[in-house]
């Protein structure tokens, strides 16, 4: 194999391993960080308005890809747009609130149904939790059950366990008050869902 060569096949394993982050220090909460940390959800569960802006990434463990995203939040009622090719090649905009979710984009639709996840699987296969990550995008806990939490040397959450997902918090914006997750990375075999958050807007 000729030199030129070699350098093209190594080159992507040296940029994958150059965007592994380092080990992130994650200590167990005391009474002081969880106390913190309740502070900071009660205060967010108080915003009923806020819209973000960002790259996304999601994967199967077979397929996947990336694009840009938008979610607006408005009380219980949401939008959320994808544009370019992140699930099976389509742009979608999802909406919906308590009388039910609209999926358009999509193969034969648009599609309607009392629940978003659901649509969510119908039509593309794919499995997004995204009644808790409405909670974890903002560095909270989801009411849907029990959470174990861990903690980085910001005092921030650093890993979220709960509903069989794991949360990686990467990044913060520590210039908000309260701080702001902009680098979001969930998890449950096969599925992965990275979240890079470029804005936040809050009415």
């Amino acid at each position: 194999m000729r030199r030129w060569q070699c350098v093209l096949v190594s080159l992507p394993l040296l940029l994958l391993a150059a965007c592994v982050p380092p080990q992130a220090v994650r200590v167990k909460g005391d009474a002081g960080l969880f106390k913190a940390q309740l502070a900071r959800e009660q205060l967010l569960a108080q915003t009923r308005h806020w819209s973000l802006q960002g790259r996304l990434g999601i994967s199967n463990g077979k397929d996947g890809g990336s694009g840009s995203f938008s979610w607006s939040q408005n009380g219980e009622h949401y939008e959320f747009t994808l544009r370019g090719p992140a699930i099976s090649g389509m742009n979608f905009r999802l909406t919906g609130g308590p009388e039910g979710a609209v999926l358009e984009g999509v193969e034969h639709g648009p599609l309607r149904g009392p629940d978003a996840e659901a649509l969510m699987r119908k039509a593309l296969g794919w499995e997004v939790p995204l009644r808790d990550l409405r909670a974890w995008v903002l560095g909270m806990r989801a009411d849907s059950g029990p959470a174990e939490l861990s903690f980085g040397e910001n005092h921030l959450p650093s890993l979220l366990q709960q509903d069989g997902w794991a949360v990686d918090y990467r990044q913060w914006d520590e210039t908000r008050q309260p701080p702001l997750p902009t680098k979001v990375f969930a998890a449950m075999p096969p599925y992965k869902v990275k979240l890079s958050i470029e804005s936040w807007q809050f009415q």
